[in-house]
C-alpha cells in the first residue's frame, strides 16, 4: 500500500480522496493556487503545495508543476480526482514516467476513450450499439451531407470534449453552420482540440450510465447504473440509483455492454461508460466513457455499500477487486443533488463571494460531500460547484422525501444557489413518475420562476452578515499589537 499520495485537485473531491486515504492510513499531500491559500482542502491534508497562480492552467492543468510537486513531496502515488487533468493521456503518462503511480486507467486506455471519434469506432467493432452518426469529418459540406443522412435534430459534439462543452443541437439545416462555428471555438477553448462528430440527436432520451471496475487481474465487474437525466445545457443536477426506467433485464444488458466496452480497452480502476436510453424504442447506445471518478459516484456508493475510492487506491496498488458480479447489489434508492453558487434569475450565471453562513443538513440518510464552510470565499476562478447533498432510504418515493427535506435545511447565505430549483424539480410530476429526459428542464421546465425570499430569510441573512464583519473586527483587534489601543479596552459587543 501507498505511503503518500498527492491530489491533484481541489474542493470537495480532494477532501472526499483525502477521507479515504486517513481511513487507509495513507499520509495526503494537497496543492494549492493562490486563490485556494486558505481552502478547506489545504487545511484538510496532511502536508500542501502551492503550485501556482488561480488559473488554471498555471496551477491545476499545470502536469509539470503537479509531478514536481509529487517528487518534492516524497509522494508514492498521484490521484487526478475528476475535472482538470484526470482523464489527460499524457499527464497519467508522465506521472508513471515519473517513478510513480497514477490512480486511474493506463494511458493508453484513456487516450482510446477520451477521443470520441476513436472511442466510437472501437465500440462499434466489439459490438456495444452506438447512436446513428459520423466520424472524421472535414468542412461544412461533410456535416451537411452527413445531417441529411441521418435526419434531424442532429447534436454536433467535441471529438475530445465532455461536460457538455463543445456540444450543439441543431433542428435545422439553416442553424448548422452557426453551430459548427461556435462547437469548433469552444472545443479548441476548452481541450485546444477543435474536431467535432455528428450524431443522431434523441429528443426524448434519458441519460444513463453503468458504473464499472476493472483489476490489473483482468477482472471486470459493473456496479449498476446511474439515472442523469436532469441536466441543464447537457451539465447533469440531479442523479440517482436505480434508474426509475431500467427493467432487470435491461439492467442486464446495459451492464454487460459496459463491461464489453470496459474488456475492449484492457480497462483497470473505475470508469463509467454512459449511454443514451430511448424508452419509446426500450433501445440504448452508447455516449462515451469517462475514464475517471464520476461526480456522481456517492450514489453508487450508497446503493451498493462499497468506498469506490478505497477501492480506486486498492487497485492501483496492485490488489485484485474482490468480489463476482453476483456478489453485487443494490440496497433502497440515493439521490445526488449539486448545490451549485449560481443564479437562476440571471440564467444560472455563477455568484460569487463570501459565504456568510453555510450550514449543510445533516441527519439519518443524508451524505454532505463538499469544499466549503462558512466564512470561505466563493471565486470565479473555479467550478461553482459548492457541495454534493445525497441521500438514501428504503424506496425512491421515501428518498425524494428526503432530499426535499435536506434541501429545506441547507442554509447558504453570501452567494445565490440553485437549491430552490432542484427542490421544485423534484416536486414535479415527470420526475416522480421518472419522465424526465435529458431535454426535460430546458424545454419542459424553463418556465420555473425564482421564489422571493421571506422575510425571515432576509433577517437571517442580515444577521449573518453582522455577525460575520463583527467576527473579522473582534480578530482585528484582538491581533492589534499597541496596548495603548483604546478599542482594546472595549467589549465584545461594541467590537
Amino acid at each position: 500500500m501507498f505511503n503518500k499520495i498527492l491530489i491533484a485537485n481541489r474542493g470537495e473531491i480532494a477532501i472526499r480522496i483525502m477521507r479515504a486515504c486517513r481511513e487507509l492510513g495513507i499520509r495526503t499531500v494537497a496543492v494549492y493556487s493562490d486563490a485556494d491559500r486558505n481552502a478547506q482542502h489545504v487545511q484538510f491534508a496532511d502536508e500542501a503545495m502551492f503550485i501556482g497562480d488561480a488559473a488554471p492552467k498555471e496551477s491545476y492543468l499545470n502536469a509539470d508543476v503537479l509531478i514536481q510537486a509529487a517528487r518534492n513531496s516524497q509522494s508514492d502515488a498521484v490521484h487526478p480526482g475528476y475535472g482538470f487533468l484526470s482523464e489527460n493521456a499524457s499527464f497519467a503518462a508522465a506521472v508513471e514516467s515519473a517513478n510513480l503511480t497514477f490512480i486511474g486507467p493506463s494511458a493508453d486506455s484513456i487516450r482510446a476513450m477520451g477521443d470520441k471519434v476513436e472511442s466510437k469506432i472501437l465500440m462499434k467493432k466489439s459490438g456495444v450499439p452506438t447512436v446513428p452518426g459520423y466520424e472524421g469529418l472535414e468542412g461544412y459540406d461533410d456535416f451537411k451531407k452527413a445531417a441529411k443522412k441521418i435526419g434531424y435534430p442532429v447534436l454536433i459534439k467535441a471529438a475530445a470534449g465532455g461536460g457538455g462543452r463543445g456540444m450543439r443541437v441543431v433542428n435545422t439545416e439553416s442553424e448548422l453552420k452557426e453551430a459548427i462555428e461556435l462547437a469548433e471555438r469552444e472545443a479548441l477553448n476548452a481541450f485546444g482540440d477543435e474536431r467535432l462528430l455528428i450524431e443522431k440527436y434523441l429528443a426524448e432520451a434519458h441519460h444513463i450510465e453503468i458504473q464499472v471496475f476493472g483489476d490489473k487481474h483482468g477482472n471486470f465487474v459493473h456496479l449498476f447504473e446511474r439515472e442523469c437525466s436532469v441536466q441543464r445545457r447537457h451539465q447533469k443536477i440531479i442523479e440517482e440509483s436505480p434508474s426509475p426506467l431500467l427493467t432487470p433485464e435491461l439492467r442486464e444488458q446495459m451492464g454487460q455492454a459496459a463491461v464489453n466496452a470496459a474488456r475492449a480497452v484492457g480497462y483497470y480502476n473505475a470508469g463509467t461508460v454512459e449511454f443514451i436510453f430511448d424508452p419509446n424504442l426500450s433501445s440504448f447506445f452508447f455516449l462515451e466513457m469517462n475514464t475517471r471518478l464520476q461526480v456522481e459516484h456517492p450514489v453508487t456508493e450508497l446503493v451498493t455499500g462499497l468506498d469506490l475510492v478505497h477501492w480506486q487506491i486498492r487497485i492501483a496498488a496492485g490488489e485484485k477487486f474482490p468480489f463476482t458480479q453476483s456478489e453485487l447489489h443494490q440496497h433502497g434508492h440515493a439521490i445526488e443533488c449539486r448545490v451549485y453558487a449560481e443564479d437562476p434569475s440571471t440564467g444560472f450565471l455563477p455568484s460569487t463571494g463570501r459565504l456568510l453562513q453555510f450550514i449543510p443538513p445533516h441527519g439519518p440518510g443524508i451524505r454532505v460531500d463538499s469544499g466549503f464552510a462558512t466564512g470561505d470565499e466563493v471565486t470565479h476562478f473555479y467550478d461553482p460547484l459548492l457541495a454534493k447533498l445525497i441521500v438514501h432510504a428504503g424506496s425512491r418515493e421515501d428518498a425524494i422525501k428526503r432530499m426535499k427535506n435536506a434541501l429545506n435545511d441547507f442554509i447558504v447565505h453570501g452567494v445565490v444557489t440553485n437549491i430552490d430549483y432542484m427542490r421544485a424539480v423534484l416536486e414535479t410530476d415527470d420526475f416522480k413518475q421518472g419522465k424526465v429526459s435529458t431535454r426535460w428542464a430546458e424545454t419542459k421546465f424553463g418556465e420555473w420562476n425564482v421564489p422571493q425570499p421571506d422575510l425571515h430569510a432576509l433577517i437571517a441573512a442580515a444577521l449573518a452578515d453582522v455577525v460575520f464583519v463583527g467576527g473579522r473586527a473582534q480578530s482585528a483587534v484582538s491581533n492589534e499589537t499597541d496596548p495603548f489601543n483604546p478599542w482594546k479596552q472595549t467589549g465584545n459587543y461594541r467590537n
